[in-house]
């Protein structure tokens, strides 16, 4: 009669599957939480200029150029720097309305003929109000002291 170790049988399992069901519903969580905002993707640092800020009632189509000389409008990305590329864009996302105002925001590292691509562009489209984003000047801290005191 032969006597069975049942020693040898008791050997531990580490069950992987719960904890990678886990570690998936964590990741789907974060990802479906996630906000994303087109101002986080693009890091522009804008030319500094004085003046007073417009204010249009109508909506306004935004062109971005980012310091490589990368074209935006709105939320879609032109697929190259040529004219014909950043046309096809600003018509996809615009349509036939030429009478929007277009805001022009430029990385002040961005080279000047990116800038003048994109007004090249507007121009043989028909686009006639053409504004530029800048940065407020900064104030030292001196002048904005009150005197006196």
């Amino acid at each position: 009669m032969r006597i069975r170790d049942r020693r040898a049988e008791d050997n531990p399992d580490i069950n992987l599957v719960p904890m990678i069901d886990v570690i998936l519903c964590l990741i789907i969580f974060f990802v479906i939480t996630t906000t994303f905002d087109a101002r986080s993707v693009l890091k522009l640092e804008l030319p500094r200029a004085d003046g007073e800020r417009s204010e249009s009632k109508t909506t306004q189509l935004s062109l971005l150029i980012n310091a490589e000389g990368r074209y935006f409008v709105d939320d879609r990305e032109a697929l190259r720097t040529d004219v014909e590329s950043l046309k096809r864009t600003i018509v996809e996302v615009a349509g036939d309305d030429r009478e929007r105002t277009v805001l022009i925001r430029a990385d002040a590292r961005t080279p000047w003929q990116a800038v003048i691509t994109a007004y090249d562009a507007l121009g043989q489209l028909g686009f006639r109000r053409i504004a530029n984003a800048t940065a407020p000047e900064p104030r030292p801290a001196a002048a904005t002291a009150e005197p006196g005191r």
